[in-house]
């Protein structure tokens, strides 16, 4: 699925017709966000997106691990797997699990610690404390109210903000502003130059980051290309190709976790064969295409952007998650 148009400008018909669904989407989250989760026995740090789409969160869950580790932390993550069938618990092993299985954010996560795969959370961050984790850090499941989170960060994509600022699916917000800024402790803010637009914080600290192409790209400088993405927000990407250097030439967009079939495959190499272009795409893109014999030529030719987010303010971070370990093994002292 492709977020509509519409949730990305200002109110109009379309989102003034479906709030009414929205306003009751809104409410049973806000009730169901109100409920108690379960306590875990080591603390847990979550990433969440306010809104539907792709705004950077794992980026963000992988900067804060590394920042975790560097603390001397053992991090482990923790997901439900979004698009596998997985469900769990199970450490994810990429020499094992392809993304039908396991999801492609997984995938992506356990190149950099521990990952558990769990739709049943509370008995994934038992798995994971019981296999070694001396901290949980959870790469969904803000809005889900069945583990109790000791740190949560908001992610927002600085460029598309909060949109329409409407309840889907009316808006990409995912449940009332305020109800989610009381579950939060900071905002992660990818980005941002060219909104021209605040946002209602909460009175959250806001921490500034950027999604920076990784240095082995820079050789795309100049180089004609057709850039495809399945992800939240594919344009995202394209912009990334652009402030490298590349002409992008072809755009191909597809749906949020779009699994490529064999005719995307062909589609996509004959037209860059024709125009002589070099396809790109992202790492969760290519990770949907590993253990699939139909897209191994598509694989094989495809040049991915790797990116990480860089922190405006590393340190500041590091002691904010430093003070958040100490609070919550404070409660969990015997």
């Amino acid at each position: 699925m492709r977020a509509p148009d519409f949730w990305w400008r200002e109110p109009g018909i379309a989102s003034t017709l479906l709030s009414p669904l929205g306003f009751i989407y809104g409410a049973v989250a806000a009730a169901r966000m109100r409920r108690t989760g379960t306590r875990a026995n080591v603390p847990v740090i979550c990433v969440g997106n306010p809104t539907v789409g792709g705004a950077g969160k794992t980026p963000a869950a992988l900067a804060l691990a590394a920042i975790l580790k560097d603390l001397g932390e053992q991090p482990f993550f923790l997901t439900r797997g979004y698009g596998g069938r997985i469900q769990g618990p199970v450490v994810v092993d990429p020499r094992k699990h392809d993304a039908r299985e396991a999801g492609d954010e997984p995938l992506l996560l356990a190149k950099t610690a521990p990952t558990i795969v769990a739709a049943d959370r509370v008995a994934g961050v038992e798995h994971a404390s019981r296999s070694g984790a001396s901290v949980i850090v959870m790469d969904d499941g803000f809005q889900n109210p069945s583990l109790e989170k000791d740190f949560s960060l908001l992610v927002i994509d600085g460029g598309r903000m909060l949109g329409n600022e409407r309840l889907f699916p009316a808006g990409p917000l995912r449940a009332p502003l305020d109800a989610q800024y009381r579950r939060a402790q900071g905002i992660i803010l990818i980005g941002g130059e060219n909104s021209g637009r605040s946002f209602p914080d909460g009175g959250l600290p806001v921490l500034a980051a950027r999604l920076q192409p990784d240095a082995s790209a820079r050789d795309l400088a100049g180089k004609r290309v057709l850039a495809f993405a399945g992800i939240g927000n594919p344009e995202k990407f394209f912009a990334s190709l652009r402030a490298i250097g590349a002409e992008v030439v072809e755009m191909k967009a597809f749906g949020d976790h779009h699994y490529y079939s064999a005719a995307d495959a062909r589609a996509l190499l004959d037209t860059a064969g024709m125009n002589s272009l070099q396809l790109v795409t992202t790492e969760k893109d290519l990770a949907r295409m590993q253990g699939n014999r139909a897209l191994a030529e598509l694989a094989a030719t495809a040049r991915v952007l790797p990116v990480k987010l860089g922190f405006g303010d590393p340190d500041g971070v590091q002691t904010m998650l430093k003070a958040a370990l100490g609070r919550a093994r404070e409660t969990l002292s015997p």
